[in-house]
């Protein structure tokens, strides 16, 4: 499980507004850190058109390495860490500009310049 792929995971139990369900979702913990077996994600949801005015609604094209499919969102405002016992299997991988524009996303939902 790398950085930038995309996994199949069970999101329940939710509480509250927390995404929920089996869904897709990007790994963006990096590779090289952490002992524990959990890995930092952000949620795959469908794209909806009034996303184009959410900072934190990163669009996702369906294509040959995601194997999305449907156009998507990445929603970085819904970002955790959960167990890797959550995984169910690997779906595809992002490129490098959607991982760059998922971490500006970030960035901004958590007021980091740089």
């Amino acid at each position: 499980m790398k950085r930038g792929e995309i996994w199949l995971l069970s999101l329940d139990t939710a509480i509250g507004a927390e995404i929920q369900k089996t869904r897709p979702c990007i790994i963006v913990s990096v590779d090289q850190l952490g002992k524990l077996p959990l890995k930092v994600i952000i949620p795959i949801t469908d794209w909806k058109n009034h996303y184009e005015d959410v900072p934190w609604m990163v669009k996702l094209i369906p294509d040959n390495f995601n194997f999305l499919q449907k156009v998507s969102a990445a929603d970085c405002f819904q970002v955790r860490s959960v167990s890797e016992s959550r995984i169910i299997r690997k779906l595809g991988i992002i490129n490098e500009d959607q991982l760059k524009e998922i971490c500006i996303a970030l960035a901004l939902v958590f007021n980091i310049r740089y």
